[in-house]
């Protein structure tokens, strides 16, 4: 909205126009510092490798390494990171006070078909000097990634942004999430309730839960993001609009009879089964509906 160089308006005119403060236009971010950038990233492999260690196993593992950091420092990168153990204890994803907290309610139930169990969590994608969070909407029977959404804070909106994408390609009976502070607030549950979609929230410390999207998170991380160093969030964009474009429609997945996610969700192939994919070195196939541009 603000136009720096612009010849006939000055910024002071624009803030007037605005009616923001002149010294807000003149602000710049402060960029996080290398060391935290490297921290940051060496904590989100550590967590990728291995999701049930909380902070006390991966500060153990970032000292054996040699890096000088204390507990409570990676429990605030942890926390800054959005990531948590996925083991019985006192840090895992927290409901704000004030919002309500549903039952678990897949105990014992099985996605028998698409558009019967969606899941939606948010993870951490790294940068060369930063980092962005990616939130993804999952249909648990085909695969299939309903929505997705990339934004450079922990903010609600761009959880809200996908799943005003997903709801428009469809609704599940079953929805399920953490009891984090972005799936317990109004603005995203009255979006389901509105729809009489069945909300579901996964049980502090149980490790099978959210295993799908647990399995799509390493995934996309080993395939894509790792190999990748995206140098900005417009190229982290791009390359993972890509990447899950050749998933859904060219990699065909072991757990859905080796057809893709899409050909599962649309029917096209009514003969497929899903099976067991948490064999060691498989990864999830997906299909995805690309986000708004990020500068």
């Amino acid at each position: 909205m603000v136009e720096r160089a612009h010849p006939e308006v000055p910024l002071t005119a624009q803030a007037a126009l605005l009616g923001v403060s002149r010294s807000s236009l003149y602000y710049r971010p402060v960029p996080p510092a290398p060391e935290e950038v490297a921290l940051k990233h060496r904590i989100d492999e550590i967590y990728t490798a291995y999701p049930f260690y909380g902070s006390r196993r991966v500060t153990a593992t970032l000292c054996r390494e040699g890096h000088g950091v204390n507990r409570k420092a990676v429990q605030r990168h942890m926390r800054e990171m959005g990531i948590a153990g996925i083991v019985p204890g006192p840090h895992t994803s927290r409901p704000h006070p004030a919002h309500p907290v549903y039952p678990y309610l897949l105990r014992h139930v099985t996605a028998a078909h698409p558009n019967h169990v969606w899941g939606i969590d948010i993870t951490y994608i790294r940068l060369q000097a930063g980092w962005l969070y990616l939130v993804a909407v999952l249909d648990w029977y085909a695969r299939y990634v309903v929505a997705w959404a990339l934004d450079q804070t922990l903010e609600l909106g761009f959880v809200l942004e996908a799943v005003d994408q997903a709801l428009e390609i469809g609704h599940p009976t079953i929805w399920n999430s953490d009891q984090g502070s972005h799936f317990t607030s109004p603005q995203y549950l009255d979006r389901l309730d509105a729809r009489g979609i069945q909300i579901s929230m996964d049980g502090k410390g149980r490790a099978l839960d959210n295993i799908f999207t647990e399995r799509l998170w390493r995934t996309v991380k080993y395939e894509e993001v790792y190999p990748r160093s995206y140098g900005t969030p417009r190229e982290a964009r791009q390359s993972l609009a890509h990447y899950f474009q050749f998933y859904n429609h060219e990699r065909p997945h072991q757990a859905l009879a080796y057809r893709t996610p899409a050909e599962v969700y649309a029917g096209t192939h009514p003969d497929a089964t899903t099976g067991d994919d948490f064999k060691e070195g498989e990864g999830s196939a997906f299909c995805v509906l690309t986000s708004a541009s990020l500068s």
